[in-house]
């Protein structure tokens, strides 16, 4: 399992973003992480600045960690293409549907943190029954 640093992370996706201004060639996995950052211009500016690489994105003062959100929808792109957990595929389109990709990707996302925090909180592996619940709970308020 690929499980990369906190520095790793921010060094992927600073790299990607440098990468595709200076107009060099990128890996499948950078094209489908330039995708996200092109759909967050609001990070832009995060993934320009080389002091963000050690900055603390603090949730109580409100902060999203950037590297973290896009992050996640790295992961979720992948559990859709794979469909893993069985139905995730299904809830994405139908959650699309509903609004589009990019939203229907943040509603999976809220999802995805609520039993990826359950998980830490409790010292056990992620709940995929829980995390399809949730994500079934989504879809039915659609």
């Amino acid at each position: 399992m690929f499980n990369p640093s906190r520095d790793q992370v921010r060094d992927f996706f600073i790299d990607t973003w440098r990468k595709h201004q200076t107009k060099q060639i990128l890996t499948p996995l950078e094209s489908i992480a330039l995708n996200w950052i092109q759909q967050h211009p609001e990070y832009h500016g995060v993934l320009e600045n080389p002091e963000s690489k050690s900055k603390d994105f603090s949730v109580d003062q409100g902060q999203v960690n950037p590297f973290l959100h896009l992050s996640m929808h790295l992961a979720i792109e992948e559990q859709i293409s794979i469909n893993s957990p069985p139905g995730i595929k299904d809830i994405f389109q139908t959650l699309a549907a509903g609004s589009n990709p990019h939203e229907a990707a943040h509603e999976i996302m809220e999802c995805l943190g609520t039993v990826i925090w359950e998980a830490q909180r409790l010292g056990k592996p992620l709940d995929n029954n829980q995390y399809l619940d949730l994500l079934r709970q989504r879809v039915k308020r659609h």
